[in-house]
């Protein structure tokens, strides 16, 4: 299986040249605006130092568990302000120059401001070890020292599935996805994936159609970065009706070593974890080494051999891995005990491959663009489902999306193409 790439591996930006006379710099302006032991750094808690120094460019879950498990949020912030170039780069082990960008960016940074930002959009931050913190992360080889929360832990007190694919993903797997996913979260299973597209998005779209288990998402940005854009309305769902998390403050941009490691957090929190289809180089293989690590049970489903989407999980299931084949499959895999779990499936006539559902969306459109929420009103179906639709027609041409606002198209679909 493929090697993931290691949590604190520094970011573009954290590897930039800083200019020389930096530490010199920052270290006076640090002590004019909150000197480390000053009464104003006494006063603000430590989710607002805790958030500054998560935000710091290059600052991976290593790195600020290292300077966390010398010093408390607040003291770790006064050193960095202070200017302790020295004691910074040794304790988090990292060289000069990531430690003096560290100084010049907390000698203008405003944890005031931050701690803020996050009461004001409802994101609690959770140290490892407090109260708020997922206890399936407490005994992790890679905990995160800190992660930032919209919605409530206790989701991940029920059963929970990890489901992962390819962005690339094939009509099928979508379709796979949205089903298992459903079928699970109606037997109240939380399913967790990462919000991206493809397979990410039909899991978690099936998960808000069963209304059951609530979803939960694990992000590689802020939770007000919604990356890709293009799952901005499911982000939004998500965070309404289930759980996102990230160890990343407000305001992160997505960036590349954060997905890998973010990977880890999703194997961690999963009792199994699901790959439906996966290339054969496939980021969703990185997920499965990290479950396999933790212990976690691996399953994989089979797809076509000719089928590039399937190599990489197709691969796994010839190596030894479980096999889910159907949702009975995957609920013997998760040792659901159905007498003390909701039983709530959807009714056959809500496959989302409905024609009738297909075709009253596409005719409350009336050639007009529209929100999810409109085409919702409009129609009377669930979110999560009329998300999966749209995304199906979109697929087949019909439809258009421009944002939070989807169009239909002008071209005449065939019959054929009104089915898919």
């Amino acid at each position: 299986m493929p090697a993931v790439m290691s949590p604190e591996a520094p970011s573009a930006a954290a590897t930039s040249a800083a200019t020389p006379d930096a530490e010199a710099s920052a270290a006076p302006a640090a002590r004019r605006r909150a000197p480390g032991g000053s009464a104003a750094t006494a006063e603000l808690g430590n989710e607002a130092y805790l958030a500054a120094l998560a935000g710091l460019a290059g600052m991976g879950p290593a790195r600020l568990e290292r300077l966390l498990g010398r010093w408390g949020p607040a003291e770790a912030w006064g050193v960095l302000v202070a200017g302790r170039l020295a004691d910074a780069a040794t304790t988090a082990r990292v060289g000069e120059r990531v430690a003096r960008r560290w100084i010049r960016d907390a000698a203008v940074a405003d944890p005031t401001e931050m701690h803020r930002r996050h009461s004001e959009s409802g994101v609690t931050v959770a140290r490892r070890g407090s109260p708020g913190y997922p206890k399936r992360l407490q005994g992790d080889p890679e905990p995160p020292a800190v992660l930032f929360r919209q919605g409530e832990p206790d989701i991940l007190e029920r059963p929970t599935v990890t489901i992962v694919g390819t962005r690339r993903c094939t009509r099928y797997g979508a379709d796979v996805a949205f089903e298992l996913a459903r079928t699970a979260a109606a037997h109240g299973v939380a399913v967790i994936s990462g919000l991206a597209i493809g397979i990410d998005a039909a899991a978690h779209a099936g998960a808000l159609a069963a209304d059951e288990a609530p979803p939960v998402g694990v992000v590689g940005s802020g939770l007000d970065r919604i990356y890709p854009r293009e799952n901005a309305v499911l982000w939004k769902i998500v965070a309404q009706r289930g759980l996102l998390l990230s160890e990343a403050p407000l305001g992160t941009p997505p960036e590349r070593w954060r997905f890998p490691a973010r990977n880890r957090i999703m194997a961690a929190l999963g009792d199994a974890c699901i790959v439906v289809e996966s290339h054969a180089d496939g980021g969703a293989l990185g997920t499965v080494t990290e479950a396999a690590r933790r212990g976690r049970t691996v399953a994989a489903v089979p797809g076509p051999i000719r089928s590039p989407a399937s190599a990489g999980s197709n691969r796994l299931i010839a190596e030894g891995c479980g096999v889910v084949c159907d949702v009975e499959d995957l609920l013997v895999l998760l040792d659901v005990e159905r007498a003390r779990l909701p039983l709530r499936v959807p009714p056959a006539d809500a496959q989302p491959t409905s024609e009738g559902t297909a075709e009253t969306i596409l005719d409350a459109f009336d050639w007009m663009p529209a929100t999810l929420e409109m085409l919702a009103a409009r129609t009377g179906t669930d979110l999560g489902e009329l998300s999966w639709h749209l995304e199906n027609l979109i697929a087949a041409g019909l439809l258009a999306r421009q944002g939070l606002w989807y169009e239909r198209r002008a071209e005449q679909p065939s019959a054929a193409a009104r089915r898919a």
